[in-house]
Parts: C-alpha cells; structure tokens; sequence
C-alpha cells in the first residue's frame, strides 16, 4: 500500500505548537490511514463530482443496509431490534447522548487513558468525569470491575463511555469483559454508550464482539457509536451511526438531531459510504496485513527502553517510553528533536497515559521501518 499525501498536521505553527520543533517531523499522531485509500471509494467520488449536482439528497435505505450487511458478515450483528440513526460524527452522538440522559452535574464515567475528545465533550456538557481508570501491567490493560461497580454504585454517575477496541491502548476486549461490564451497568442503571469506531480493526487472533453481542443476558441500556470514518480514512467524508435498541433513547435522539438540523446529507458522503462497505473489503483486509506486519517491525527494531504494548486492535501503537527517565512534557520535544518524529503524547489521554505515547501505524512499512530505527538512534545517541 503506497503513501498518500498528507493534508493534515504538518504546518509549521501545528508542529510548533505539540512539539516544539516546526521541522521536516515524519508525521505519526493523526489517527487516520497514511496510505492509498481503496480505489472504488476513491473512483465512486470521482463519478459523484463529474455529476455536477451537489444539492439536497436523501439518503437511500440501501445505504444503511450496506452497513448492515458488513456487521452481520463481519462480526454477526445484524440489525433485528435495533434502531439506527445517523449522526454526523462520533462527538455529536457523544455530546447529545450525554445532554439527553443526564443532568448538569452528573457523572459520566471514562475508562482512561482514552481517546481526549470525550473528557472535552463531558465538560463542555457541565457533567463531571468519573475516571474508573484501566488496570496497567506489562501484559497490558484490563477493566478495574470492582472500581467500576463502586463509581457505578454512586447514583450521580448516569452513563459510561466505552471505548471499544480502545484507543490508545489498542485492547480488542473479549466478549466475557464487556459482559461484565454489561452486568455492572445493568445492575446499578448506568447506560453504556459504546464507541465502536474501530471495530473492523481487530488483529489477528483477536476478534472484535459487539457490545450488543456481549450484554445479551443482561438488561443494560446502551447505544453504540459505529461507521467507516476509521475502517476507510472517511472521516472527512462520512457520517457515522448510532444504534440502539432503545426506543425511548432512539426516538430522542432523532427529535434532537431534527431540531438541531443534524439530519442534513452529504452527497459525497452518501456515495463514499455504501461503496466503502460494498466493496471495501479487499482492501481492508490488506490493511490489516499491513498492520499486522508493521507491529513485527516494531517489536523488532525499537531499542529495548521503548516497549511496544500488546496491540490487539486499531492502527495505534501504545509505547512505553517510562524506561526513558524523561519529565512528561519533554517527551513529544524530545522524540521531535532527536527523533524526527512526531507523535501523541500519552498524557493527552489522561495522566495515566503519561510516560506512553501513541504511534499511527496505518502506514507503508518502510514509513513504520523508518520512525522505528530513528527513535532506535536517537536512544542510542543519550
């Protein structure tokens, strides 16, 4: 899979800012696909422009049932029960699930490190952040389901995010781990929205299991995040998907969405989303050969005081530069000073992420080769 040219992150004032360098970084921390995307999406939007009408459309049922037809292929989901809703990002679910089932003042428990945005959308909501952090150890990370039954218990404490397959840790939970979870929300009434946006990204042996998959048995109430915007590289494109099997839930997001006018199409994004899960799949599971061969090169080449975590899913590398002995806001200057490289600090995803920074792997080998050896150099050179 060849690179493609990034557009994103690679100003100078950008560089600047994170990293203290506006130098020639090679560029890791955008958590999107650096490669060529697949060629029938990339084809469909080409024939969508030379249509030369760009105004209202309505979105075709076979749209949503492109989607439908992966998961069930895919993961053995299929949509009996379940109301799906179109959202225009992850966030936008995020922050209307939030403003719709809880109150100012509540509690939205967050299973940290995690993916930055949500801390943001909690507090911009005026909720609190329950931290029911993971459990780290050199084998990886797990659920604290003691601490979580325990800020569970706690009746200020309303709905948690989960983030599954997790990012930055890259964990794929197994299906006994969101039933758990499921049990646990279940019993004290807190809802569960689960953001699966990575859900196709699971590496060999892993599997990813939907949480709806996993809470059967149990009477928790949740909703999940899902689309192609990461599967694909889409996110400038696409929209996402919440699903649920809660009518009282579904039917309030979707007043909200109208009122807020977040029903809106997007042409482009329209014909990029049923092609991606028509035929996409060829490429995916290219990409997931890339992946799985670019985790041996770094297991191979980084120097033994930067550890790879287990990486179970997602195309985000979780590295451990602890060993280092670096104060936690020098690590992202250091690794652009004497690493050429630039990457996301793993305490921008909450303090126990500090020490860790997170690598985007979705890349040609030699890109992965190349910022593997360099960070190999630059511990060398200390």
């Amino acid at each position: 899979m060849d690179r493609m040219g990034r557009r994103q992150g690679t100003d100078a004032a950008t560089l600047m800012r994170h990293f203290g360098s506006d130098r020639d970084l090679l560029p890791l921390w955008i958590a999107e696909p650096e490669i060529a995307l697949a060629e029938p999406i990339v084809d469909a939007l080409r024939r969508r422009a030379a249509d030369g009408w760009y105004g209202y459309e309505t979105r075709p049922e076979p749209v949503i049932d492109a989607y439908w037809d992966w998961t069930q292929s895919r993961h053995g989901l299929g949509p009996s029960g379940l109301h799906t809703k179109v959202s225009p990002s992850i966030g936008t679910s995020v922050g209307t699930l939030i403003e719709l089932l809880t109150d100012p003042g509540d509690g939205v428990i967050l299973q940290s490190p995690v993916f930055t945005d949500f801390k943001t959308i909690i507090g911009a909501g005026g909720r609190s952040v329950v931290k029911n952090s993971l459990l780290e150890s050199d084998g990886g990370y797990t659920f604290d389901l003691e601490d979580l039954a325990a800020k569970a218990a706690e009746s200020r404490n309303r709905l948690l995010i989960l983030c599954s397959p997790h990012n930055p840790v890259g964990r794929v939970w197994a299906e006994s781990e969101l039933h758990d979870v499921a049990a646990i929300c279940a019993e004290h009434d807190v809802f569960v929205l689960a953001d699966e946006i990575h859900e196709d990204l699971a590496l060999s042996p892993h599997r990813f299991v939907p949480f709806g998959t996993a809470a059967a048995g149990t009477d928790v109430r949740w909703a999940s995040t899902n689309g192609p915007i990461k599967t694909f590289g889409l996110a400038g494109v696409c929209d996402t998907l919440l699903i649920t099997p809660d009518d009282e839930v579904a039917e309030r997001f979707q007043d909200r969405s109208s009122q807020l006018h977040l029903t809106r199409n997007n042409v482009f994004g329209i014909e990029a989303f049923e092609v991606a899960y028509r035929l996409g799949g060829d490429w995916l599971d290219e990409l997931l050969v890339l992946l799985a061969a670019n985790v041996e090169v770094l297991r191979s080449t980084l120097p033994a005081e930067v550890k790879l975590m287990p990486l179970e899913g997602t195309y985000l590398a979780w590295l451990d530069l602890r060993e280092l002995g670096l104060d936690v806001p020098e690590i992202p200057r250091w690794l652009a000073a004497e690493a050429g490289i630039a990457i996301s600090p793993g305490h921008w995803f909450g303090r126990e992420g500090a020490g860790f920074a997170r690598m985007t792997i979705a890349m040609p080998t030699e890109t992965i080769t190349q910022a593997a050896t360099q960070i190999r150099d630059a511990v060398a050179r200390r």
